[in-house]
């Protein structure tokens, strides 16, 4: 199999479209200064239901709609960076939000090298060529210090009140909702949320980390239903590939992971600073208690270390 076959190249008016109504479908829920609606109406239920069963997935805006659908350039002939994309919708006109989503927007891009590497590496394994693999964790590791870097420019442009207040309130989860005209019982969906880029789920089947086994992990693994088909399908084949330890040494394999865990401790220290001192409520937008799950991450990522 060839990893960039599984690019989601299908339907692009049909993730528009998701894009759209799934923004309008929050907005309407979790309205700012409003306790959070019980009703999703009808006009909204209906649409939002029938284009999620198109994409197979929950009917609710997720990483998917918010960030990977959710782009622009404004040269094609220029990378896919900061300064070079915008969002196509937004719940507020404050540029921080605006940010927020690029710079997730530009840490996929930057992915497509951790992807090309696991191509090679499976190629490798197939044609039992695996003598080493070395060059392709040194370009994975290259690929995920770029990320840190961008991770690193939150503060630049969104101000952690603004965050906090003007539109983290709108990419909450649902729960006890109905959806009119679609089913008359209460239901709940997990928020928007970084948990459910593929990223970081595929880097983990790839170092076979073995992450315990809690309530967690089996919100870790809930959120893959909210990710695209194509994304689900490759971190299940990313998981059928044997351990990389013996075709790698030590330090090239440990950069991995180091490089890993410095990416969630950022994320860790960002989390704080925009959210968690700011509310008594332990929940993230996924519906868990992230900071403690942020922290398992990062120790069981170092202590897989060779």
């Amino acid at each position: 199999w060839d990893l960039h076959t599984l690019v989601d190249e299908d339907l692009p008016e049909v993730r528009l479209y998701y894009v759209r109504i799934g923004f309008l479908a929050s907005a309407y829920i979790n309205q700012v200064g409003q306790p959070p609606a019980t009703t999703l109406p009808k006009n909204i239920a209906i649409p939002l239901c029938q284009v999620c069963n198109l994409l197979n997935r929950p009917p609710i805006l997720s990483y998917d709609g918010y960030a990977l659908y959710n782009w622009k350039r404004f040269n094609t002939d220029k990378p896919i960076k900061l300064g070079n994309i915008d969002t196509i919708q937004n719940f507020v006109h404050l540029y921080d939000e605006h940010w927020f989503i690029l710079v997730h927007v530009e840490i996929e891009a930057n992915s497509a090298q951790i992807i090309h590497a696991i191509n090679n590496i499976y190629s490798k394994i197939h044609l039992k060529k695996e003598k080493s693999i070395n060059q392709e964790l040194s370009s994975i590791n290259d690929a995920i210090q770029k990320n840190i870097k961008v991770l690193r420019r939150i503060p630049e442009k969104m101000d952690p009140r603004i965050y906090y207040k003007s539109f983290r309130p709108y990419i909450r989860y649902f729960e006890n909702v109905v959806y009119e005209g679609v089913n008359q019982t209460e239901i709940d969906h997990r928020g928007e949320t970084g948990a459910q880029s593929s990223i970081m789920p595929m880097l983990v089947a790839l170092m076979k980390i073995p992450h315990k086994a809690s309530v967690l992990t089996s919100h870790l693994t809930d959120m893959r239903k909210y990710m695209p088909v194509a994304h689900r399908l490759l971190i299940f084949r990313v998981e059928s590939m044997p351990d990389l330890r013996p075709y790698s040494t030590p330090d090239v394999y440990n950069n991995v992971l180091e490089s890993m865990a410095t990416f969630r401790e950022i994320h860790y220290k960002w989390a704080e600073e925009y959210i968690n001192k700011r509310t008594d409520d332990p929940r993230g937008t996924g519906g868990t208690p992230y900071m403690k799950w942020l922290k398992q991450l990062i120790d069981e990522t170092r202590a897989h270390m060779l």
